[in-house]
C-alpha cells in the first residue's frame, strides 16, 4: 500500500507540473486524490491546512518580508552596498567582490534570494558595466550571491525548515543507537548558519578573484582609503545598526525571531522617515503590497505541502525510503553527497519553500538513523537550495538578474557555472564538518 500510495502521491504531483499546474495546487490535488484512494475524509485535509499556519513562529514570515522591503526603501541597502564597494577597494575584481559582501549585508536583513538579488543588482550591475565589467558576468555574480539571502541569517527558509522539523521526532531505533539527538529551534539555527554563509561567501569570492584576474577586472582604487571607509561607515551607521539589531537580540535572547521582525518593522519605519527621510507614503504602501504578494503565495504552498507531509509520515513513506536507503550504504559521507546532488536537482525545478516542506518529512528520519544533528541537517539543506536560486530553469535570481542588467537568461547561465561548482564545494565542505555549523551555538549555550 505504501508504495501505492508513494505512486499516487508523486506521480500525481510529478504530472500536475508537467501540464503546467501552480505548485500548490500540484501538491494539494495530489493529496487530495490520496485522501479519497485511502477513504479518508477530505474535510481533514482543510483543517490540517488551516492549522500549519497556526505556529507562532510563522508570524515572523511576513514581518521580515516587509522589513526587507521596507529597509530597501528606507535607503538602509544602498548604504550597505556602498559600505561593501569601500571595503573591497583595490582587491583584484573589486566590484564583484563587494556584489557578494553587499549580498551578504542584505541577505541580514531581507532573508529571501531574489529580494537581495533585486536591491543589490540594481545598484551593483550598472556600476560594474560602467566599470569594463562584461555585463553577463555582472548578472552572473549577482544571480549566484542572491542566494545567499536564505542562508545569512535571519532567513526566511530556515524560519520554515524549523516549524517542518518540529513535529518530527527522532525515530526510537535512533535513539537506541545515538542517544538524546539537540532540539531543533528557529534562533539556533539562525546563530548555526552564519559560519556557513560566511565560507559560501567566501567560495564565491575566491571564484570571482580567479575570474576576474584572467578577464583583467581591476580593482576599484590602487589602495584602500580609510577616510573614504570612515566617511561611508558613518554615513551607513544606521544601516550598520539593522543586522546587529536583528540578530544581536536573537542571539542574546532579549527577543525571538517573530519579536525581532516586528522590531526591524519599526527600526526601518523610524531611519526610513525620520533619520534618512528617504522613505514616502507611496513606498510605504508599495511595501505592504509587496508582502502581502510574497506572504500569500507562501502560506498557500504551506498548506498545501503540511497535508502533503502529513501523508508521506502517516504512510511511513520516509521509513521506506530510510530503510532501502541504509540498506545500500551507512556511509554518512556518500549519502551527503547523494543527499546534496538530489536536492540540487530539487532546486533547479522546486521552489525553495516547497522543497523544504515536502523534503523535510524524508529525509530528516534517514539522517536521525545515522547520528546527524538535525540543526546541521537544516543549515546544509538551505545551503543547498540556495543554489537553486541560480541554476535553471527555475532560477529565480538569474530572471531577476536579467530583468535588472538587460542580459537574456542564456547569456547569464553562460557565466554562472563556475559560481555554481564553488557554492556547491563550500556545501559539500560543511557538510562533511558539521562542527562549522554546530560550534557558534555551542558558543552561545544552544
Amino acid at each position: 500500500m505504501e508504495a501505492y500510495l508513494t505512486l499516487i502521491l508523486f506521480g500525481g504531483f510529478i504530472l500536475m507540473l508537467i501540464l503546467g499546474a501552480p505548485i500548490t495546487v500540484s501538491l494539494a490535488g495530489a493529496a487530495m486524490v490520496s485522501y479519497l484512494v485511502l477513504d479518508k475524509n477530505p474535510i481533514a485535509l482543510v483543517q490540517i491546512a488551516f492549522t500549519s499556519v497556526g505556529n507562532f513562529p510563522l508570524m515572523a514570515l511576513p514581518a521580515f518580508v516587509l522589513a526587507g522591503a521596507l529597509m530597501e526603501a528606507a535607503g538602509i541597502s544602498k548604504r550597505l552596498v556602498d559600505i561593501a564597494e569601500h571595503l573591497a577597494g583595490p582587491i583584484t575584481g573589486g566590484l564583484g567582490a563587494a556584489t557578494i559582501i553587499a549580498c551578504v549585508f542584505f541577505g541580514s536583513i531581507s532573508g529571501s534570494g531574489p529580494a537581495t538579488t533585486a536591491a543589490v543588482g540594481m545598484l551593483m550591475i550598472p556600476a560594474m558595466v560602467k566599470r569594463q565589467y562584461d555585463r553577463n558576468y555582472a548578472s552572473a555574480v549577482t544571480a549566484a550571491s542572491g542566494g545567499l539571502g536564505i542562508l545569512i541569517p535571519p532567513s526566511i527558509p530556515l524560519v520554515i525548515f524549523g516549524i517542518s522539523s518540529m513535529g518530527l521526532k527522532p525515530p526510537a531505533e535512533a535513539i537506541a543507537l545515538h542517544g538524546q539527538f539537540a532540539s531543533v529551534s528557529i534562533p539556533k539555527l539562525f546563530v548555526a548558519s552564519v559560519i556557513p554563509g560566511l565560507i559560501i561567501a567566501g567560495s564565491l569570492i575566491t571564484m570571482n578573484y580567479f575570474i576576474s584576474k584572467k578577464n583583467g577586472y581591476k580593482g576599484l582604487t590602487d589602495t584602500w582609503s580609510f577616510s573614504d571607509i570612515g566617511t561611508v561607515m558613518k554615513r551607513g551607521v544606521w544601516s550598520l545598526l539593522a543586522p546587529i539589531l536583528i540578530l544581536g537580540g536573537i542571539y542574546s535572547g532579549i527577543f525571538t525571531p517573530t519579536e525581532s521582525a516586528i522590531i526591524a518593522v519599526f527600526y526601518s519605519l523610524v531611519v526610513g522617515f525620520f533619520i534618512h527621510k528617504e522613505m514616502n507614503i507611496k513606498q510605504l504602501f508599495k511595501s505592504l503590497s509587496t508582502t502581502t504578494w510574497i506572504t500569500g503565495r507562501v502560506l498557500l504552498i504551506l498548506f498545501a505541502a503540511t497535508v502533503f507531509g502529513r501523508l508521506l509520515v502517516e504512510q511511513r513513506i520516509p521509513a521506506m525510503i530510510t530503510e532501502n536507503l541504509l540498506s545500500m550504504t551507512d556511509s554518512m559521507h556518500l549519502i551527503w553527497l547523494l543527499m546534496i546532488g538530489f536536492l540540487i536537482f530539487v532546486g533547479m525545478f522546486m521552489e525553495t519553500l516547497a522543497a523544504i516542506m515536502i523534503i523535510v518529512p524524508v529525509l530528516l528520519p534517514i539522517m536521525y538513523m545515522l547520528g546527524a544533528d538535525p540543526t546541521h541537517v537544516g543549515i546544509v539543506v538551505v545551503a543547498v537550495l540556495s543554489i537553486g536560486f541560480a541554476t535553471p530553469p527555475l532560477g529565480e535570481n538569474i530572471f531577476v538578474a536579467s530583468g535588472i542588467g538587460g542580459s537574456s537568461v542564456e547569456q547569464i547561465t553562460s557565466r554562472i557555472h563556475p559560481f555554481v561548482i564553488a557554492s556547491v564545494i563550500g556545501v559539500i565542505i560543511i557538510a562533511f564538518f558539521p562542527q562549522l555549523t554546530l560550534w557558534l551555538p555551542s558558543l552561545v549555550g544552544y
